[in-house]
């Protein structure tokens, strides 16, 4: 993500919980990069990046809140409860924490925009109650902030970045098949083992510079799939996405199927 973005000529920002691997990031993209060491899940952590921000730049053009855990894996009669609270603490809390410290920053900018990072496929996902619960509430808290911020300009939206390879996949495999449940281990060992298509992280890279940029001015509180949608499409029919619930989460009412009851 930050490697698209420096490509696009963005001053980047960039924070994590290790100093290490952010020094090496700076390193490998150069030049109008800072980085500054935080915990998504603290939010006088968080209050302190933005702090940062607002004293090295003193403005913000575009967030995207990526710290994203699976959390407690396993069937609710088993899973820890205070586990199970910590993933909203990072996915759901975190992001929020985000967001709410950067709006006066983002405020400062004419066009600002905040993508969330949603995940999980579509459907019920057995034995990961916690992350999937959590990505739900960050689809509820993206719509509900680009309501809120409509006003001053700010475009909030949500991207489903496909099937990727990445360190949540190895933590599945890690806690096994009488954990994670054993459709899933499965998946998820095929998926390793490259016997599974996956996408790279390009494609949601650059559906979040798109949503980032003048030809995604207007779109707001959408959730858009990285791997199926596509972009060029998606400018060219912004009034009937944003006049329609197409690219929302919704409940499937008996007339959207031809009942009359």
């Amino acid at each position: 993500m930050a490697e698209h973005f420096s490509r696009a000529g963005y001053v980047l920002v960039l924070s994590g919980r290790s100093e290490e691997k952010l020094s090496a990031l700076k390193e490998k993209i150069g030049q109008d990069t800072f980085i500054y060491p935080a915990d998504i899940s603290d939010y006088k952590s968080v209050r302190k990046l933005l702090e940062y921000v607002e004293k090295e730049i003193g403005r913000l053009n575009v967030v995207i809140p990526a710290a994203g855990i699976y959390g407690e894996i396993g069937s609710i009669e088993k899973f820890d409860p205070q586990k199970w609270e910590e993933t909203f603490r990072v996915n759901v809390f975190g992001a929020m924490c985000v967001v709410k410290y950067a709006v006066p920053l983002l405020k400062k900018s004419k066009q600002a925009s905040v993508i969330f990072i949603a995940g999980g496929g579509e459907g019920a996902m057995a034995n990961f109650s916690a992350y999937v619960s959590s990505k739900g509430a960050i689809l509820r808290l993206s719509e509900t902030l680009a309501s809120e911020l409509a006003q001053y300009d700010i475009n909030v939206n949500t991207i489903s970045p496909g099937l990727i390879n990445s360190g949540l996949v190895k933590q599945l495999v890690s806690v096994g098949s009488e954990v994670a449940g054993e459709k899933a281990y499965k998946d998820a060992l095929a998926q390793m083992n490259g016997q599974m298509e996956t996408i790279t992280p390009d494609k949601a890279c650059e559906l979040c510079v798109f949503l980032a940029s003048e030809k995604a001015r207007g779109l707001t509180g959408k959730l858009f799939a990285a791997r199926w949608d596509d972009l060029e499409k998606i400018e060219a029919h912004k009034d009937e996405i944003m006049k329609t619930d197409i690219y929302s989460s919704r409940r499937i009412k008996p007339k959207d199927r031809g009942y009359d009851w």
